[in-house]
């Protein structure tokens, strides 16, 4: 039986935009400026712009539906609110693609920066990522009241140095760097966007807190609004600076924005980026986790996934057991990669799939549930992402098939649970 528990109302929207601004401003200013310069040259800075301008609706319409549907399932609540509990198992399904591997691979990078600051081998950087997910498990498990206070400091210092990081490299941005503008032509432009969209993704996870803001209407909204013109901004000037710098020419690596800072400002200035680079993932991290346990734990409260799952721990009020089902599986994917040694570029492109499929299935419940500007701005999201999507080629495959796999286990759910209905089984005891 689920718990009677229910999670503590204890977040501001100050704490809600601290949150956001660390979920989505990550791993993704790290290593995706250079990556996307790579593929398309100059002319990655019109899918910089493009991806930004797309971010604008895509986060208004989380916000909308946050403020209106507040829900721990977040996404999945969104779609079995329009479409049916099976869309939204189906859903819920989908994110089990996602943070289980993309917290890790942020880990990685942040301990890639870490790394370099002292010249760590390839397993130092593992134990060192590992560390980082099980801080982040801890935290997580005690509650968000004593974590949000921290990030609201931590992410107010990160932007500050991000800042600091633009202004440095400008001297060196030369007008020559943006020429030729599309060295490749214009097709990588929008198969950049598809590697970008990992730079946007975040805001869903905060909406899974939505139970957990002390006044869902008015937070979510404004926590949204407010950290969506800092991102936007911080990233367009990186891609700038990075561009104009040349500094990708060498070819995109991890550290990259640490070197190219050092060059600019001193080799002082590459190891504060480097601790930033560090804070930015660790921060990642403990966002994805608290909105990814919550979802798990919503989805097992209404009954999608396993009851295990659905319950709050006495005295801290967290859904422990998915952090500590979640600690196993990060531990298979660090030991994974260190024997692999896959591209972390290369592999960001799979949990990406899956966050572009899940926000066509949030922007599309967003044109059913919502009305007026909120349904039409839902539509324009829903578009755009449908197109991005388009270029995501053969790696596409892996959210359909999630999805296929999500579908057949919600029906036969729904089979044996009209088994056991049909023979007086599935009563609720109370």
């Amino acid at each position: 039986m689920p718990s009677s528990i229910k999670l503590r109302k204890s977040i501001s929207w100050v704490q809600g935009a601290a949150m956001t601004i660390a979920a989505v401003l990550g791993s993704g200013v790290l290593v995706l400026p250079a990556a996307a310069a790579v593929l398309a040259g100059p002319a990655s800075l019109v899918s910089w712009l493009a991806m930004g301008l797309l971010a604008v609706p895509l986060a208004m319409t989380l916000g909308n539906l946050g403020a209106s549907y507040p829900d721990a399932g977040g996404i999945a609540a969104f779609a079995r609110q329009a479409f049916g509990p099976r869309v939204g198992a189906v859903t819920g399904f989908l994110f089990l693609g996602t943070v289980p591997i993309g917290a890790p691979l942020v880990a990685l990078i942040g301990a890639s920066y870490l790394g370099r600051l002292f010249a760590a081998g390839p397993w130092q950087v593992s134990l060192t990522a590992a560390g980082m997910l099980a801080a982040s498990l801890f935290i997580n498990y005690l509650g968000l009241r004593p974590s949000g206070r921290v990030q609201t400091g931590v992410v107010a210092a990160v932007s500050l140095i991000l800042l600091a990081a633009v202004l440095t490299a400008l001297p060196g941005v030369r007008a020559a760097s943006f020429l030729p503008f599309a060295p490749h032509g214009w097709l990588p432009v929008g198969v950049a966007m598809t590697l970008l969209f990992w730079a946007f993704v975040g805001w869903e996870m905060v909406v899974h807190l939505a139970e957990e803001f002390q006044d869902p209407a008015r937070d979510i909204p404004l926590a949204l609004a407010s950290s969506l013109g800092i991102i936007i901004v911080l990233y367009l000037a990186l891609a700038t600076v990075t561009v104009g710098t040349s500094s990708y020419r060498a070819g995109a690596d991890i550290t990259d924005l640490a070197g190219m800072i050092g060059r600019g400002a001193g080799a002082w200035a590459g190891d504060v980026t480097a601790v930033l680079g560090f804070l930015v993932c660790f921060g990642t991290i403990h966002t994805y986790l608290a909105g990814f346990s919550r979802l798990v734990y919503a989805q097992s409260r209404d009954g999608h996934f396993p009851s295990f799952f659905a319950r709050l721990h006495p005295r801290h009020q967290t859904p422990h057991r998915t952090l500590g089902v979640l600690g196993a599986v990060f531990l298979l994917v660090l030991l994974l990669d260190y024997r692999l040694h896959a591209g972390l570029a290369a592999l960001i492109k799979w949990p990406s799939a899956v966050f572009i499929g899940l926000y066509i299935i949030g922007m599309a419940a967003g044109t059913k549930l919502l009305h007026g500007w909120g349904r039409r701005l839902a539509i324009v999201s829903l578009t755009a992402c449908i197109v991005v999507f388009g270029f995501l080629g053969w790696v596409g495959l892996y959210p359909l098939a999630l999805a296929a796999v999500g579908w057949l286990t919600g029906h036969r759910a729904k089979i044996r649970k009209g088994f056991q209905v049909s023979f007086g089984e599935g009563r609720n005891p109370e």
